[in-house]
């Protein structure tokens, strides 16, 4: 099997009521997978690592304002037409659902664990 770009989806800013924090509690969630899925041999991909950027080079000041909604979910939705397959980790997210949604859709594999997610062979790291 070759790599997976591998969306992973879950909570960032859900059950946050803003509090950065928490927020980047989620994130680091969110990047923990990420971790899991390279290890399994895999490129994990978050739509917040690419969301953010462009939205604060775009004008955008504090989440959640205009400028930064306008990319989030759109970033994300660009970005599911790109990949292979999603991991919804656990945890409350419209945003996540929305995801899963538009990835059976496009018809990719939706995978609710870790282990459900196939090891691509010798590419799988030990660090």
């Amino acid at each position: 099997m070759n790599p997976q770009l591998i969306l992973i989806a879950g909570p960032y800013r859900s059950g946050t009521d803003g509090d950065r924090a928490k927020i980047a509690r989620n994130l680091r969630t969110l990047e923990q997978a990420a971790l899991a899925v390279y290890r399994r041999g895999h490129v994990p991909v978050i739509g917040e690592w690419l969301a953010l950027p462009l939205a604060r080079e775009a004008g955008s000041s504090r989440l959640g304002d205009v400028v930064s909604e306008s990319f989030l979910y759109p970033v994300a939705r660009r970005l599911l037409r790109c990949c292979d397959a999603v991991l919804r980790i656990d945890g409350a997210s419209k945003g996540a659902d929305d995801d899963v949604h538009q990835a059976k859709e496009l018809g990719l594999p939706v995978y609710h664990a870790l282990a459900d997610l196939p090891i691509c062979s010798g590419l799988v790291e030990s660090v």
